[in-house]
């Protein structure tokens, strides 16, 4: 009698992270190192990335390869940022980065979504696992500020206020569960194009970053309603200006009573803010039937940063 042993499955770490909108996004001049100090009020929705680590044999290197929503349009190479996340997590602790990296996408591309930063904040957690590396949630943290302010959020999800570059995070109390549906453009609007915008606009005129006390109030009470009339963004003018059909897209959230509507980020994303699941759908509905966006979505928030959710 003979006896085949099955070969040992490839071990691998799965992980899942939010995409986001920002709640208020305030911008402040450019700055001389080429920034802008920005206050920024970021929640994590149901819509999440995933990421899967198979562990390779050492010397393989680092390969990367993406399925699932617009996937053709997302790049498998060096400037992916899962990518970079997993080359700046094995330089850090003196590891070659050999590994592979599968990335499921659930967060529309290039929508002011950060479904880019979803995957790094993934594959910091994947193959922080899956390297044992053992590094606190902290010293990812100080990784993924270096690879963007979205992408230390992924880490930490819920609901947080960015300051500096938007990476310095505090956690937000909020209550409850909110409603929110997105109009999504098929195509991209260019972040560093609507900051240009923004430059020579308003710029070099704005007085001080603004207040969100009564955002973070109606956050902290669970007032949908309140939250919906705070809602602020500094690139909302930009991205109109460069994409005026958006107007369109928030007045028809504003005829189906939205609580609010917002550019997402830096856009060409729409966030509006529902009551309840039904009138999310309802919300949905109204963008498609006026032929407002190319694609509809609706989820809850807040929602978790990135987790392990298979080993």
């Amino acid at each position: 009698m003979s006896s085949h042993l099955a070969a040992a499955p490839e071990p691998f770490v799965r992980v899942r992270a939010p995409g986001k909108v920002n709640l208020s996004l305030r911008v402040g001049p450019l700055q001389d190192d080429g920034y802008h100090p920005l206050v920024t009020i970021f929640q994590a929705v149901g819509l999440s990335e995933e990421v899967i680590a198979h562990q390779v044999p050492p010397g393989s290197g680092l390969s990367l390869s993406v399925e699932g929503l617009q996937a053709d349009v997302v790049p498998t190479d060096g400037t992916n940022l899962a990518w970079r996340a997993a080359e700046a997590l094995a330089q850090h602790v003196g590891l070659d980065p050999d590994v592979r990296l599968q990335v499921i996408k659930g967060v529309p591309v290039a929508g002011g979504m950060a479904g880019g930063s979803a995957d790094a904040a993934a594959a910091l957690v994947a193959c922080d696992t899956l390297w044992e590396t053992g590094l606190a949630r902290a010293e990812l943290a100080r990784i993924a500020s270096g690879l963007g302010a979205d992408v230390a959020f992924g880490l930490v999800g819920h609901t947080a206020v960015g300051t500096g570059r938007g990476d310095v995070l505090t956690a937000a109390m909020t209550r409850g569960e909110f409603h929110w549906v997105f109009a999504v453009q098929a195509q991209g609007l260019s972040t560093p194009e609507v900051y240009r915008t923004f430059d020579e606009t308003v710029g070099g005129t704005r007085p001080g970053l603004g207040d969100d006390t009564a955002l973070m109030q109606a956050l902290r009470a669970g007032d949908a309603v309140g939250l919906g009339r705070a809602l602020h963004n500094d690139l909302e003018g930009p991205a109109l200006a460069l994409r005026p059909e958006l107007e369109r897209t928030l007045a028809v959230a504003r005829e189906a009573d939205a609580l609010g509507a917002i550019v997402s980020g830096s856009g060409p994303t729409v966030a509006a803010l529902a009551r309840s699941r039904q009138h999310a759908l309802a919300i949905a509905a109204a963008w498609t039937a006026a032929d407002a966006c190319d694609s509809v979505w609706c989820t809850t928030a807040p929602a978790p940063g990135a987790r392990v959710v298979a080993h």
